[in-house]
């Protein structure tokens, strides 16, 4: 099985398999670098609270415990895990099964880089369905002085003030931005594995090397549509009333202009630090974990054959 390329085994990864490891990726992923994930929100805020104000993301993560306490970096990711298990199930299961498929056709059993962008481009819409409720309860829990004590009690009350659409008001513009983030994440990890690793082996330090590149390019790219994002999910009322815009902002065209509004071209890139910083360890510990299960179950399901 060592020297062996385990993806292209007949029987080897089924879906089950690509579902549990990527459950088990997924909410690695989101848990590990959660407090970094909570300063990101926190520095894409356009009109932040004098007290929430911060220059990197380690002066924030000491403001915030020294201030606020030592759990407070840490609050809304019970909902994380409870969403990222399923989506990346769905995600990594529907990504391979679309990969294999389209590169059968473009390019007979190869690697089609077109292939590769696309699928991870669909596999982003069933992420995203699953994600867009949690992502809005997090967000909002992460803010400074968020005025929910609980993610029940966040849940109801955007359910009771805004109806069942406030969780997926920012729907486009996070499909907006995943389709493109997920195309360059899936394009560059599979490049970098083709020049690194290309006999597709089992190697832990070529998936953490692709996964943190592949992460940290794909994040710098989006950032302005992670900025409105952020904006769209938190509905963040100093901001929005001093542009007079009263009642919820929608629409990603919405969310562009009033950022530009309040904060001009560097208003899109607010927090672009802490996202690429957050993103590099989450997508290598994403892909090393998801490889790893998908390598221990194949092998565990070859040696039960056996």
């Amino acid at each position: 099985m060592e020297g062996e390329e385990y993806e292209s085994l007949p029987s080897g990864a089924s879906l089950g398999t690509h579902m549990m490891a990527g459950a088990v990726a997924g909410i690695m992923e989101h848990t590990v670098m959660y407090p970094v994930d909570s300063v990101k929100t926190r520095m894409q805020s356009l009109q932040p609270d004098p007290k929430a104000q911060y220059r990197s993301v380690y002066e924030a993560l000491k403001k915030i415990v020294l201030t606020e306490g030592i759990w407070r970096p840490l609050r809304g990711i019970n909902v994380t895990m409870l969403g990222a298990g399923p989506a990346h199930a769905m995600y990594f299961a529907c990504y391979e099964k679309m990969k294999k498929s389209l590169s059968d056709t473009i390019q007979h059993g190869g690697n089609s880089h077109l292939a590769n962008g696309v699928a991870g481009s669909v596999a982003t819409l069933l992420h995203d369905a699953v994600m867009n409720p949690a992502e809005v309860v997090k967000q909002r829990m992460q803010m400074f002085n968020s005025p929910y004590k609980s993610v029940l009690g966040c849940i109801r009350t955007v359910q009771r003030t805004e109806g069942f659409g406030a969780f997926y008001r920012s729907y486009t513009t996070q499909l907006t931005m995943n389709v493109p983030f997920q195309a360059i994440h899936f394009i560059t990890y599979e490049f970098l594995q083709e020049q690194i690793n290309p006999h597709r082996d089992y190697n832990p330090r070529s998936h953490v090397v692709s996964g943190a590149i592949a992460g940290a390019v794909a994040a710098a790219a989006t950032t302005p549509l992670d900025v409105c994002k952020t904006l769209l999910n938190t509905q963040e009322n100093v901001a929005l009333s001093s542009v007079n815009i009263s009642g919820h902002l929608s629409g990603m065209v919405n969310a562009f202009k009033t950022v530009y509004q309040l904060g001009g071209v560097s208003g899109y890139f607010r927090g672009v630090q802490a996202r690429v910083i957050y993103q590099m360890p989450s997508t290598a510990i994403a892909w090393s974990v998801y490889e790893f299960f998908k390598y221990f179950l194949t092998k565990h399901k070859l040696e039960k054959r056996t």
